[in-house]
């Protein structure tokens, strides 16, 4: 997969063709918005009337470089807002970005958001086959990982019952076990392994690390600064879109809860950030 408005390799001059699985050049993504949360038609009017802005840019990335070899696990820190869920949706294809170029190489699985793309009103297992299938498996090959599928979300009883009678963490723990069985040469995660109690959390954690070992490439946005330790061999620091710092795990850990005057295994939430 590539995306963006190059036809070279990107400023930096590195390629998929280099051994990387993910190469991101020059990347910027700007939003326009509408200055009032929610514009009329009189105001809008009124504004242009008067000569005024009626959309502002909102810079969500700005020239981000990076590049992930495979079979390494990259994390991407930072507070809400800095462009980490922006960055994600980019990579995998949901954002194009306004500037730079992106490649991918690889077969794709995506986290973004716990439970996103699955439809409600259909059960568990008809969820289960829409996932698969939109992740380029055929029938058979579903087939064949459902049971997988299901054992890890330890969901044997609820299958058949419409996804809007599960409960968050049922929908967490079956949107993560879709993800991480289908294979993936790329698995890009965003926030997942907060999903469940302690014990679902240690069996995802143990997953993640059965991937590494199997030479699949990581991308993990989380506020779990142990779980950036542990997994991750390098990581990212955003800050209002901007790269502040690449460096190993470890160093940008440190220097990132330092900037937070937090403890490098604290789990941040929303509330702190």
């Amino acid at each position: 997969m590539q995306s963006g408005s190059d036809t070279q390799s990107g400023s930096n001059g590195y390629s998929v063709d280099d051994g990387y699985s993910i190469v991101v050049n020059d990347v910027s993504v700007t939003y326009r918005t509408s200055i009032e949360g929610k514009p009329t038609l009189q105001s809008t009017l009124r504004r242009l009337g008067r000569r005024e802005r009626v959309v502002r840019e909102v810079e969500a990335l700005k020239q981000v470089n990076f590049r992930i070899k495979r079979g390494h696990v990259y994390g991407v820190v930072g507070a809400n807002g800095a462009g980490k869920s922006t960055l994600m949706r980019a990579v995998t294809g949901i954002l194009p970005p306004t500037e730079g170029r992106i490649e991918v190489k690889g077969r794709v699985s995506t986290l973004l958001a716990l439970g996103v793309g699955f439809n409600k009103e259909l059960t568990g297992r008809e969820n289960v086959v829409l996932g698969g299938l939109a992740a380029g498996l055929t029938r058979e090959e579903m087939a064949d990982k459902y049971e997988e599928i299901v054992e890890f979300a330890e969901l044997e009883d609820f299958m058949d019952m419409p996804m809007r009678t599960y409960s968050s963490g049922m929908y967490g723990r079956l949107a993560f076990a879709v993800a991480v069985c289908m294979d993936p040469d790329i698995l890009v995660i965003d926030e997942a392994l907060s999903v469940g109690d302690a014990r679902f959390k240690k069996k995802c954690f143990d997953k993640m690390q059965e991937l590494c070992g199997e030479d699949r490439t990581i991308l993990l946005v989380t506020h779990a600064m142990g779980t950036v330790k542990k997994l991750c061999d390098r990581a990212m620091w955003l800050h209002k879109g901007e790269v502040v710092m690449k460096d190993r795990s470890k160093e940008v850990v440190r220097h990132y809860t330092r900037f937070l005057q937090v403890n490098e295994d604290d789990e941040l939430t929303a509330e702190e950030l």
